[in-house]
């Protein structure tokens, strides 16, 4: 049994929630998110408190606390995006490695022979407070984490050096050099 579930979730000032058959809506000062609910869930709105749990007695034999916990957590990450929002931090390590927000446009210079040039999606913001500093930030939180990975794919840390793009709090196991 999920104990995600069982806890209820506080909306801050200035967020509404507003349940429409099975499609939850979330609005705030940073935009406003749907999320279709499962048939096995029930979300139910009381004030400013909303509590996530399975829809019957049926359901819940069925592992519906799983999928309420499920739904619970996507929730919450939902509350919080249109509260305060969610950011991801990359960093450049290696010579001549940069970044450069121009616009929707990110252009990272990462070593290879051409620069790459990624566009940024809708509701996505990208900062480059320093050449080898990458802050992406918006209120999805599944939206900001895949930015992130698409930007670290492009060069992911190599054990050897440690060089490419990595977050801010990741930790790069480096390797000992080959030996003759």
């Amino acid at each position: 049994m999920s104990r995600v579930a069982k806890a209820a979730i506080t909306l801050p000032s200035g967020v509404e929630a507003k349940v429409d058959g099975k499609r939850l809506t979330i609005k705030g000062g940073k935009g406003a998110m749907d999320l279709l609910v499962h048939d096995r869930v029930a979300v139910n709105i009381d004030g400013s408190t909303l509590s996530v749990a399975p829809a019957n007695e049926a359901a819940a034999k069925n592992g519906a606390w799983a999928m309420a916990g499920t739904t619970r957590a996507l929730i919450n990450n939902m509350v919080v995006g249109v509260s305060q929002g969610w950011t991801r931090k990359l960093q450049l390590v290696g010579v001549g490695y940069r970044a450069q927000a121009k616009g929707r446009v990110l252009g990272l210079s990462l070593g290879f022979s051409h620069p790459v040039e990624y566009p940024v999606p809708e509701g996505i913001n990208v900062d480059t407070p320093t050449q080898t500093e990458i802050l992406v930030s918006g209120f999805d939180k599944q939206k900001v984490g895949q930015v992130a990975a698409e930007i670290r794919a492009y060069r992911p840390p190599e054990p050897y050096k440690g060089k490419g793009v990595r977050y801010s709090d990741e930790q790069v196991v480096r390797k000992e050099t080959k030996k003759k």
